[in-house]
């Protein structure tokens, strides 16, 4: 018994270190997509698109090389509107939140659409089982939300002024945040069934095609769609493979042992990574309450472990995209 309750525990505490790197591997898309930007004139939805069509193309290859092509097929004809769903989620929730961005700013977006998230997913998985939030779970979700605000009012990196219409924008940000919310339950519900990385792959490829038209777009108005620069198409690569396949394979997999609503609390290390990472590499300056936001998120990732008397007790099973000018990924 206390084996496979200390096993159980153990799988519940990877599926949170996974989500966790996922989010850290969002949190270094900003950099690169400013860098993108500045170098060759490419805006975000047109980065966003190719990362997405990069990485279905390298998760359709990796299962091919590793004889998972019949697993993505089966993927597809068991669950074919849950893996387009999640998909469309993926790419739409991005939309949003870049056209949000463009309305009314960096910090008010990311701290709407990522603080809405874990609780709508919270308050529905509540509602499903009848039950009511801990004040543990309050806790947590006011320490984690907290350092959320913390970190993005004070951030140096990122779009200091919006422009025109917040109160378009505040919309937008209120449905990315839903929409990241609603598919991080399906990709859930999902992930408790079929692999992970055909999981990826599917909701990849479905991303792309709803994605893909903006470059078209973009084409037609005059903008930049790609580069011919080595360096240039190596950042787009990292992006696709790394901030794309990879972290959404972490993702899917840490959702096979953790809650949707956990989940979306351990995915606000994305924002705390991204400063992080501008203070290292930008010569940003971390100041105290940007600081204090990192630990109470940190406080906010160790308190998701489940609850016990001790460190074998069983595990409580309960039960996103390249960024504009350093912008976290709802």
């Amino acid at each position: 018994m206390t084996t496979t309750a200390g096993a159980a525990h153990r799988r519940t505490r990877i599926g949170l270190l996974q989500v966790c790197a996922a989010g850290v591997l969002w949190g270094t898309g900003g950099l690169v997509v400013t860098v993108l930007h500045d170098r060759d004139g490419l805006g975000a939805m047109t980065v966003s698109a190719w990362r997405m069509a990069l990485a279905a193309a390298a998760l359709v290859g990796f299962a091919v090389a590793t004889r998972r092509s019949g697993v993505v097929l089966a993927t597809l004809r068991t669950h074919p509107a849950l893996a387009v769903a999640v998909g469309v989620g993926t790419a739409l929730y991005q939309a949003l939140y870049f056209g949000s961005v463009l309305l009314v700013g960096v910090s008010v977006s990311t701290v709407v659409s990522l603080g809405l998230a874990p609780v709508l997913t919270a308050a529905w998985e509540h509602a499903a089982a009848r039950s009511r939030p801990s004040p543990r779970e309050l806790g947590v979700l006011a320490s984690a939300l907290t350092g959320l605000v913390l970190i993005s009012a004070t951030a140096g990196h990122g779009s200091p002024a919006p422009g025109g219409r917040p109160g378009l924008g505040i919309v937008l940000a209120v449905a990315s945040g839903a929409t990241y919310a609603a598919t991080t339950l399906l990709g859930h519900t999902l992930a408790q069934r079929v692999d992970p990385v055909a999981l990826t792959t599917c909701a990849t490829a479905a991303g792309t095609l709803v994605l893909l038209p903006w470059l078209g777009i973009a084409l037609a108005s005059g903008e930049p769609v790609l580069t011919a620069d080595p360096a240039s198409l190596a950042l787009l690569a990292y992006l696709g493979v790394a901030t794309m396949a990879l972290a959404y394979g972490l993702l899917y997999a840490g959702l096979r042992t953790t809650s949707g609503s956990a989940a979306t609390v351990a995915t606000l290390v994305e924002p705390l990574s991204a400063a992080l990472l501008a203070a290292l590499l930008l010569g940003e300056r971390l100041t105290a309450p940007a600081l204090l936001g990192g630990a109470l998120i940190l406080a906010a990732v160790v308190a998701l472990q489940p609850a016990g008397q001790d460190r074998t007790a069983p595990a409580a099973a309960r039960p996103g995209p390249a960024q504009p000018d350093g912008a976290a990924e709802p």
